[in-house]
């Protein structure tokens, strides 16, 4: 299957979907390159960037199941880098 390199920009503004996020990103996990996260604490908010190879379904899924949960906001940006 074919797998697209992207990176899933996320923003949380509600502390209490850290950890469902985290659950999210555990489930999805093989297919994580790397995380950055930087608490911003002045602001409250926690900034996280996750990168991902992962076929363009599966990267449109976690982006989307992350978005959904309360105070949170996520995109995925892809490069034009495919793969098996």
């Amino acid at each position: 299957m074919e797998t697209r390199v992207a990176v899933i920009s996320i923003i949380i503004e509600n502390p209490d979907s850290v950890q469902p996020m985290n659950e999210i990103l555990h489930h999805y996990g093989d297919y994580i390159i790397g995380r950055m996260g930087i608490p911003y604490r002045k602001k409250g908010i926690n900034i996280i960037s996750i990168a991902v190879d992962a076929p363009q379904d599966v990267i449109s899924a976690m982006s989307g199941k992350i978005g959904k949960l309360k105070g949170v906001s996520s995109k995925a940006t892809y490069s034009n880098v495919t793969g098996k």
